[in-house]
């Protein structure tokens, strides 16, 4: 569930990177002309163009979801998938428009139910793309009789996410006008509360964004629903000062300073190799959400591929609108909460004290930066830009062969049979983990011809090959193979100019200590045939007694492994060590580990890397070994392991590694 939630936040990447350069046209202009939709004075030509211009992007958001998640959820991110994403949508929101229901029920439009005037929402927009990537991955290849050939493979697609879409429609025309109408009565209930009420609201307004239901809440206090008109009464100034625009103030200092703050606690958080395009996407957001109130592109960007940080982000949200309603601090928008209208608001005699929403913003920066910061890496939440070795989801793909990933991943696939036998690409730290349709048609004669340390069969349809700590990198270009973006012929175009470099200086020996308290046992006795063997390189293992484990060697993490069960450390003198914590560890999603560094952090003898809940690989019938391999034995010349078959404590001396 976590790895498709992450699918989809990925898949979202593609229309939400179009939406802060549209948010930031609508915002300049309405500061061009603050009425430039409200049908006052003589129209502004700039404002309005500029407006229209960016709300072509933001009012279509919905639809743009539909066709990103399904070309971004799709197996291979084909065409089709997208035409059919637009398909659904166009389905539901037809079918479900105030004519169609009304003419469906034999009544005026004027009496149909007023939820469905919201049915073109992004809840609707996001359920029609996965529902129309889920009709391309299972009927894209189906081959119909020959009568109705043409209809075969992808052109199927879009007509069974039609009649997939009848079906939802079918559920939504009963079930959308009680969800919509219980929201109706429950911001109702909540309006009597307060300033709490106004943080509760605030709380569930954020919650409801990735559903489009915020809409049903907002017309509770925000419009004339319940008698509250809150945007009406604001800016007609016939409300009560300190008091109408208690539903709008919070949102100010969250909008303008606190997720600008936590979009830079994202970008802090993103690994080095990836910094420059987080901070791209984080700056552009983070400025649209400052200058305009559009939040969207911030806030998509991390909804699903680190869902617990949306929930913190609703909850800091409910804490401004509870504070700025405790003290009476109100200012008020006609589009959203931002500097454009922060600074019109400050022209309502109605505003209550509203540089103190300035101040209150600054607090809220702070608190947004911290707590995000903390979450992440506590949690290890994969917001954008901490993905190990995954690009865009759409990347440019580069198809010359010529570099030395493209061609191993070429050779193994012909080894493996080619598309005809190739039927999943997984994997983990160091191997490939394969589906195939038969096992007994893979030469692996050929494939470990490429050199890679080994070959494992597991059953009649999975088989590993191991690569080693370069594995991510094999496995993306065997997908785009597979997914017909590469050639197979496995041999490089032109090989590339390599420049030598200037060795580095290294040590004659490097002493390696134990990782934790417990006995140690050379590699050859680990139960794993891919340790044991020595395929991915010498080393040993430590059967621990605790679950404190501390480096092996002195040196900089080099990479850490989403599921935190193992991670790279590379020495002064080049010897590249993997630290791997338990065995098929990597199926427990990281549940039992707690790390204590991060990428990029140089560590001396004796530091603590994680902490390990023995109880809990235990209950999930996971060995504990922690299992040291260097893996570059190109640098490696001997390795001599003195404590063999020893109870040792945690950073005992243990052995030497000579480098060449």
């Amino acid at each position: 569930m976590k790895a498709y939630m992450q699918r989809m936040g990925r898949s979202l990447m593609l229309p939400v990177a179009v939406l802060p350069a549209a948010a930031i046209l609508m915002g300049i202009g309405y500061w061009i002309d603050p009425n430039v939709m409200t049908g006052l004075g003589d129209p502004n030509f700039l404002s309005v163009f500029l407006v229209k211009a960016g709300g072509a992007i933001i009012d279509n958001l919905p639809v743009l979801f539909a066709v990103g998640l399904a070309l971004g959820m799709s197996k291979d991110k084909d065409g089709a998938a997208a035409l059919s994403g637009l398909v659904a949508f166009l389905v539901v929101t037809t079918l479900l428009s105030t004519a169609a229901v009304g003419a469906m029920k034999g009544i005026p439009v004027e009496q149909v139910d007023p939820s469905f005037a919201k049915i073109g929402n992004a809840f609707i927009g996001i359920l029609s793309g996965l529902i129309a990537a889920s009709m391309y991955n299972r009927f894209s290849q189906v081959k119909l009789p020959m009568a109705l050939s043409f209809f075969s493979g992808k052109r199927l697609v879009p007509i069974m996410t039609a009649l997939a879409m009848l079906v939802a429609s079918g559920v939504l025309f009963f079930l959308w006008p009680v969800v919509f109408s219980g929201l109706v009565t429950f911001g109702e209930s909540i309006s009597k509360l307060g300033a709490v009420g106004a943080g509760l609201y605030g709380f569930f307004n954020r919650l409801l964004i990735p559903t489009g239901l915020h809409h049903a809440l907002n017309s509770v206090f925000w419009f004339d629903v319940a008698g509250i008109n809150d945007i009406g009464n604001f800016l007609s100034g016939a409300g009560e000062k300190g008091i109408t625009g208690m539903y709008q103030a919070g949102f100010f200092p969250m909008m303008m300073f606190g997720l600008p703050a936590g979009a830079y606690a994202i970008y802090r958080n993103a690994r080095p190799e990836k910094k420059k395009a987080t901070a791209s996407l984080m700056i552009a957001a983070a400025f649209a959400s400052f200058f305009t109130g559009i939040t969207e592109p911030l806030e998509f960007s991390f909804m699903f591929v680190a869902w617990p940080l949306y929930v913190l982000h609703a909850i800091l949200t409910g804490i401004s609108l509870f504070i700025s309603a405790l003290f009476h601090w109100t200012a008020g928008f006609a589009f959203s909460a931002g500097l454009v209208d922060f600074v019109l608001s400050l022209r309502n005699p109605i505003a209550n004290q509203p540089y103190m929403l300035i101040v209150q913003g600054l607090v809220m920066a702070v608190l947004y930066f911290f707590v995000f910061d903390f979450a992440i890496k506590k949690f290890n939440l994969m917001t954008p830009g901490r993905e190990e070795g995954e690009g865009e989801e759409t990347p440019d793909i580069d198809t010359t062969g010529d570099n030395k990933f493209a061609v191993l991943a070429s050779k193994i696939y012909q080894g493996l049979g080619g598309d005809a036998n190739v039927t999943s690409i997984d994997n983990c730290t160091t191997r490939l983990r394969l589906t195939v349709s038969d096992t007994g048609k893979v030469d692996q004669a050929k494939i470990k011809a490429t050199g890679v340390p080994g070959v494992k069969v597991i059953d009649d349809t999975n088989i590993q090959v191991i690569v080693g700590t370069e594995v991510q990198f094999v496995a993306d270009e065997m997908n785009k193979i597979r997914n017909g973006a590469a050639p197979v012929s496995g041999e490089p175009v032109k090989k590339p100019e390599v420049k030598t470099e200037e060795p580095k200086a290294t040590t004659k020996e490097t002493e390696i200590y134990a990782v934790a308290n417990g006995k140690v046992i050379p590699i050859s006795e680990v139960q794993d045939d891919v340790f044991s063997a020595k395929m991915m390189g010498d080393g040993f293992a430590v059967i621990p007694t605790d679950g404190e484990v501390t480096t092996p060697v002195a040196g900089k993490i080099t990479s850490i492994f989403p599921t935190k069960h193992a991670l790279g450390i590379q020495t002064d003198s080049g010897i590249e060590v993997l630290l791997h914590m338990g065995l098929d560890t990597v199926e427990l999603k990281g549940a039992p580990f707690t790390l204590h560094v991060e990428e990029g952090q140089v560590l001396k003898q004796g530091d603590k890397v994680a902490t390990i809940d023995l109880a809990a690989l235990e209950a999930a019938g996971k060995k504990s070994d922690l299992i040291v391999v260097f893996t570059n034995q190109d640098v490696v010349a001997s390795y001599d392991l003195v404590k063999a078959n020893q109870t040792v404590a945690t950073n005992d001396s243990i052995g030497k590694v000579t480098v060449k």
